[in-house]
């Protein structure tokens, strides 16, 4: 009899469409040997576990409420399979001060950074403040959003502006820039997989370079760095893998500049369409997106 997988994808993030495109793409690859249900995060998400009964949950959410604990609460409370990473490294994950915190107490060097309340904080002695801490050019964004939602690399004349148009999120996470090198390092279990460099023709990796074919970002791989320094990326990943507590597969964000690896951040729910990086990293690597994904089922369990 076969197995039956529930994918869930979709949700009520800013990451919605990217999400749907995930959960689509495995589906069409898994329906070839699984029984196969996609199902979205709605109100009847419950009923369909308790109706179709799944061995196992793909979740392929992205953001908020898929990728932060949320969903992983109600899988476990309903003691059902699911893949990825649990609901603590989840939620410390996509909290970027808390995961930030934790790669500074393990030595893993990451942009210096302030939390920003808008309705504690005045805006006008903030340029002094920043001032203090690090030099403009600064980057602005969300704690928890994925994708480079939001993401704003702003100067000191543009502080206002780009400070306003992030209201809605109460506080923000103002961070240093820092330029240079788009590494990208995936971590597959215990397995240090890869990395890829990307080349974005936009100021930086945001949201359009990543899903707007026509941005045309360039991925890189082979990656052009030494022997020392690739392992040394992969094992920062590892080690950023371990801290969080991660299960599953991965994928963390670095600039490398003057010979230093910064790590941005670390996502337990990458992109899982055959252009995502992961699979991208996983193909040099001899593995097939098939593969890839039954690796990352017979990685589910209850208790993560």
């Amino acid at each position: 009899m076969k197995k039956k997988i529930l994918i869930l994808g979709g949700g009520i993030s800013k990451e919605r469409e990217i999400s749907l495109n995930t959960a689509r793409q495995v589906k069409n690859i898994l329906k070839k040997k699984y029984r196969i249900l996609q199902s979205d995060l709605d109100k009847n998400f419950e009923h369909k576990l308790k109706s179709f009964k799944p061995d196992i949950v793909f979740n392929a959410l992205h953001g908020r409420f898929g990728e932060d604990g949320y969903v992983q609460t109600i899988l476990e409370y309903n003691k059902i399979k699911y893949t990825h990473s649990g609901i603590l490294s989840s939620a410390l994950a996509m909290d970027k001060i808390a995961s930030k915190k934790k790669f500074i107490k393990n030595n893993i060097l990451t942009p210096r950074f302030i939390k920003f309340k808008f309705n504690l904080e005045n805006k006008n002695s903030l340029k002094d403040k920043i001032k203090k801490k690090f030099k403009f050019p600064i980057v602005l964004k969300p704690i928890n959003e994925g994708s480079s939602v939001d993401v704003y690399i702003t100067n000191e004349k543009n502080l206002r502006k780009n400070l306003n148009k992030l209201k809605k999120y109460k506080e923000i996470l103002i961070e240093e820039y820092i330029g240079g090198r788009e590494i990208q390092a995936a971590i597959l279990g215990n397995k240090k997989l890869g990395i890829i460099e990307l080349r974005p023709r936009r100021e930086f990796y945001d949201y359009k370079a990543k899903y707007d074919s026509k941005s045309k970002t360039e991925h890189i791989i082979p990656v052009d760095l030494s022997k020392k320094n690739l392992k040394k990326v992969l094992n920062i990943a590892s080690k950023a893998h371990k801290i969080l507590k991660c299960r599953g597969v991965t994928r963390s964000d670095f600039k490398f500049f003057r010979n230093k690896f910064y790590l941005l951040e670390l996502n337990t729910q990458p992109g899982m369409t055959e252009l995502s990086l992961v699979p991208e990293i996983a193909a040099f690597k001899g593995i097939s997106f098939f593969r890839l994904l039954e690796w990352i089922l017979n990685d589910a369990s209850i208790n993560r």
